[in-house]
């Protein structure tokens, strides 16, 4: 029995999915993005006549937001009307994208580092409407695993990934270092290295130049004294490692201090996790798709812009009101 023969509105329920994607639509500064990348994109040589620019950008954010490959993707809009109406693909549309087409709009975006425009978009329009204020910032790393397993086709691991050692877990994968405003926590630099990079190598890398402070945990320790950071009059306000705190802790009035100190540095620097949770557990980003590191960095990007007007929505939409 078919869902229409219960007498179903099948159009009635307000569901999760719909909800989030209304809301995008809503936040996500499109024509800037389409214009951003018009022209980067290949004009079609074939019969057939090419996709818009916009719903090719809206398939491939379709896949951030939802964790999918391209075969995924293309199976998906055949599924889910939901998605081919997001996409903008009318209901007698003869064809849809699939694997190949979607597969051929990402090259250029990773090829023309246009994934880091795109970063660089959406924080221009945050700035513009005084949600990124750019005062102070909060820099941290995570890691992102990678397949360490060799049954693939080349028999090898990813030559550009390596591993680390965190506490006594060892891990296979790259990097994921941001900067991100210390009062909204929305992300305004991103950098991809191998996982054995240490965090304080990019550490000034991560800021945008106009800072007075800068906070960072115990990883960080040492770096306004590199070379990267002659001249930056930033400010750095870096946690204490937890071994000296540890000897402070039952010295009087000193220790008592510190621990106040620490809190309140503690406090400023979680501003820095929301992002990372977003990207691990609501999109669902625990572990790199592709090989290399130019096209998983290019992704890295994205996710963290899409992240950014996640989080601003509401005010976004208040804003419009």
């Amino acid at each position: 029995m078919k869902q229409s023969d219960l007498g179903l509105n099948l159009s009635a329920k307000r569901t999760r999915k719909r909800q989030f994607l209304d809301e995008m639509e809503r936040v996500v500064p499109w024509a800037r993005l389409v214009g951003l990348i018009e022209p980067h994109y290949p004009k079609g040589r074939t019969r057939r006549p090419p996709f818009p620019i916009a719903t090719l950008l809206r398939t491939h954010f379709l896949q951030q937001w939802f964790a999918l490959s391209d075969p995924a993707m293309e199976e998906a809009l055949f599924d889910v009307p939901l998605f081919r109406e997001f996409a903008q693909l009318p209901t007698g549309v003869t064809r849809l994208p699939d694997e190949s087409t979607i597969l051929r709009f990402r090259h250029p975006l990773e090829v023309h580092g246009l994934a880091a425009k795109m970063l660089a978009t959406v924080n221009d329009t945050l700035a513009a409407k005084g949600l990124l204020l750019k005062s102070d910032s909060v820099v941290d790393a995570t890691l992102i695993a990678a397949p360490s397993s060799t049954k693939n086709r080349s028999g090898t691991r990813d030559p550009e990934m390596h591993q680390t050692k965190k506490g006594n877990q060892w891990y296979f994968g790259m990097k994921a270092h941001i900067g991100a405003d210390a009062d909204s926590g929305l992300v305004h630099t991103v950098i991809g290295t191998a996982a054995n990079v240490n965090d304080v190598t990019f550490g000034n890398d991560l800021l945008h130049g106009k800072e007075r402070h800068v906070f960072a945990d115990a990883g960080y320790q040492g770096v306004d004294k590199r070379p990267e950071a002659e001249g930056s009059k930033a400010q750095w306000h870096v946690a204490m490692k937890p071994s000296v705190r540890r000897k402070w802790r039952d010295t009087p009035r000193i220790g008592w201090m510190i621990e106040l100190a620490e809190r309140d540095k503690a406090s400023l620097r979680a501003k820095v996790e929301h992002p990372f949770r977003l990207i691990k557990r609501r999109v669902g980003y625990a572990r790199v798709r592709y090989r290399g590191l130019m096209k998983n960095a290019a992704q890295l990007m994205t996710l963290f812009a899409l992240s950014n007007l996640w989080m601003a929505r509401h005010r976004l939409r208040r804003m419009a009101e």
